[in-house]
């Protein structure tokens, strides 16, 4: 790996591309995101009814890039620290942060997110019909529960016509029901820098009403100075059959994380003399966050003959506190951040079939986000005087309607529409002028189609309109300690897309190619003094990319698998606040190839040992381009043992991960003052635990 300075390399390692060469040479795959994986047996594409479009389509007739990945490849061998150990071979995604804890995952689809150096922007998750993106468009993943989740499902470009403001994509995850069977297991996952993971899940039925429940609970100490986390995690999920037509589902999340803490960000000459040390003021000021959460949501679902009505309704809790890494910014903004939030929606859709194999769906949200954010001078970790009391409220309404129609056995045909209307607003509670509102509204509308060329392949095309509103953190005043910058605008893009799928007995392929036109591009900055990112306009931009997914099924026992994306990210106008043009500068954030492949050997039906290895290319960390993040490849290697009894199922495990100990960046952060731009990636380190499951 190699980090540049203005173009001159400042540090160098030695690449192993070899590695990836020969996986490449071997690999035409059976791909765990084209699959989904049941006690080892392979399902392929074409049996895969996808839901997240909320029309449950054939993956196969879908005019979307989509994927899919199923519960083994989440839970069994997994560490479970993130979601991009599941997701890293889905093409167009690229993952950043998974150790920084205090910043949470950054997920980029096609580019977008990238900007983010806190939560995820520019793409919607959806956890069990609870959303986990506000209605400013941000969203965190803390709360998602990987060790009792059933399926991921990913669909990448923009789909704001189904589900609002999302201009990457869609990410929807959904939890295990209970079993007709009862069952107890535990799980006990340990490893290096002290990392400790246990897990208690129990689910079954009694009468028609299935339950599940998983407790977690997960300690670190980190690679890098700085970096503890803990956190105890609970998911439930109910659901009662009233009758053959109607059911209801309850479910209740709840997250405890009195510690994760912030290392910072480096720059090149202290990533060279100390990968593993922190941000001085980092530790100076005790950086990192706390979070408390509660998720209770519920769907009802009501059969009428041919239609169906499902309404559903969320609330969430959240108490979260925030130490950065200064006492008091050049714009009197105090560094500790306490919010309380209560974020709560209802939803409704009624879908209706219709004569010539006709859907229709049509529908509304309702969500409100109401933050109380205060903000106190960080005095080395502890609360100083009160500089910001601001109540933060932002009301998102949206209605939509979609429609499929297969005129013939060969031609499906998607088109929607959604107009969302997001309303800010914020009161200074300490009289300093902060009070201000502001709305953003947009029509999306999408259209799609998908020609089965045969049985074994079919070619779509869509194109689409999307738009993000700004968070409001983003909205954050830089002249000021309150208020809103009322120079940001809203975000939009419009995509188009071609793409064709095939699938076999053992061979499945797809290659999506789209271009993307963004307008008002939200790109963040950093005021030298200030300890915090702000935001502002580009004038327009360009995501363009190609995406491909192939695999094959040498043999019952030897599957392999290749994904690469190409994304040409570039600024078309850009005039930055700071003067300087920016125009025909590539996008920070993203690299511009991106391959992913995996080889998995399964020499006795019970075991499985699994090789991934992912290169990325070198990418800009600022909008001038003059500084660069290095190439690198890292591999891992897995193994699972199934062992299964007449009442106990045993199943040990173990992982190394970055095999090769190459040294790497986990995270840039992008256009970083005073060059604190990388966050060293952990060298070689290594896990191992056991899962029992214990059917009574």
């Amino acid at each position: 790996m190699c980090t540049f300075i203005n173009g001159q390399p400042v540090t160098s390692h030695l690449n192993f591309n070899k590695y990836l060469a020969a996986c490449a040479f071997l690999s035409c795959w059976i791909s765990p995101v084209a699959w989904t994986q049941e006690d080892s047996e392979i399902i392929e594409l074409e049996e895969v009814v996808v839901t997240a479009t909320r029309l449950p389509t054939d993956a196969l007739r879908l005019p979307f890039a989509v994927a899919r990945v199923g519960k083994e490849d989440i839970q069994v061998a997994r560490q479970q620290l993130g979601l991009d150990e599941a997701l890293s071979g889905v093409p167009g995604l690229f993952f950043q942060n998974r150790y920084n804890f205090a910043q949470d995952l950054r997920i980029a689809i096609r580019g977008f997110g990238a900007r983010s150096n806190f939560g995820i922007r520019g793409i919607r998750i959806i956890a069990d019909d609870i959303s986990l993106t506000l209605p400013d468009g941000q969203a965190s993943v803390d709360s998602i529960d990987l060790g009792s989740a059933e399926s991921i499902e990913v669909i990448r470009g923009p789909f704001s016509a189904v589900y609002g403001a999302a201009s990457g994509g869609v990410i929807v995850v959904r939890s295990e029901e209970g079993t007709p069977e009862p069952y107890l297991s535990g799980r006990l996952n340990m490893g290096s820098y002290d990392f400790i993971q246990g897990q208690l899940k129990t689910g079954g039925q009694f009468g028609n009403t299935s339950y599940m429940a998983n407790l977690s609970s997960t300690e670190l100490d980190g690679y890098r100075q700085q970096s503890k986390l803990e956190t105890t995690l609970l998911n439930t999920r109910f659901r009662h059959q009233f009758d053959e037509s109607t059911d209801l589902t309850v479910v209740f999340n709840a997250v405890d994380s009195p510690t994760a803490q912030d290392p910072g960000g480096l720059n090149a000459r202290e990533v060279e003399e100390d990968r593993r040390q922190a941000a001085p003021r980092n530790v100076l000021f005790n950086a990192g966050e706390s979070v408390e959460q509660q998720s209770l949501g519920a769907a009802l679902t009501r059969l009428y003959g041919e239609s169906e009505l499902v309404l559903s309704g969320h609330y969430v809790n959240r108490d979260f506190d925030n130490r950065l890494p200064f006492d008091v910014n050049s714009n009197g903004q105090g560094g500790s951040v306490d919010l309380g939030r209560d974020f709560y929606g209802l939803s409704g859709r009624w879908t209706q079939h219709l004569a010539g194999g006709a859907r229709i769906v049509f529908g509304g949200d309702y969500a409100a986000q109401r933050d109380h954010r205060k903000r106190f001078a960080n005095n080395q970790g502890t609360l100083g005087d009160l500089t910001t009391d601001q109540d933060e409220d932002v009301t998102d309404y949206g209605v939509f309607a979609q429609a499929m129609w297969e005129p013939s056995e060969q031609l499906t045909v998607n088109i929607g529409g959604r107009y969302d209307q997001v309303d800010y607003e914020v009161t200074d509670r300490l009289g300093q002028g902060g009070s201000a509102d502001t709305d953003f509204g947009e029509f999306s509308p999408m259209a799609g189609a998908s020609w089965a060329f045969s049985d074994e392949v079919s070619f779509y095309g869509n194109v689409s309109r999307s738009f993000d509103p700004p968070a409001t953190a983003e909205l954050a005043n830089p002249d000021g300690p309150t208020g809103f910058n009322q120079n940001l605008d809203s975000q939009t893009a419009v995509n188009y897309e071609l793409g064709v799928k095939g699938s076999s007995d053992r061979l499945f392929y797809e290659v999506a190619v789209f271009f993307i036109d963004v307008d008002d591009a939200i790109v963040p900055f950093e005021l030298e003094g200030s300890g915090q990112a702000f935001f502002e306009n580009a004038g327009t931009a360009s995501h363009d990319g190609v995406e491909t997914i192939l695999g094959f099924e040498f043999t019952d026992q030897l599957s392999a698998s290749l994904s690469y994306t190409f994304s040409d990210f570039t600024f078309d106008e850009f005039l930055g606040l700071d003067g300087e043009n920016y125009s025909g500068n590539r996008i920070p954030g993203i690299p511009e190839h991106l391959t992913q492949a995996e080889i998995r050997w399964s020499p006795v039906p019970e075991m499985n040992l699994t090789f991934d290895v992912l290169n990325a290319s070198s990418f800009y960390a600022n909008n001038a381009n003059t500084v660069e993040d290095g190439d690198y490849t890292v591999a891992n290697l897995r193994f699972d043992y199934r062992w299964q009894g007449s009442k106990i199922e045993a199943t040990p495990f173990a992982g190394i991960n970055n095999l090769f100990d190459e040294k790497y960046n986990g995270n840039v952060r992008l256009n970083a003052a005073f060059g604190r731009y990388f966050e060293p990636a952990p060298e070689l380190n290594v896990y191992a635990g056991i899962t029992i499951r214990w059917l009574p």
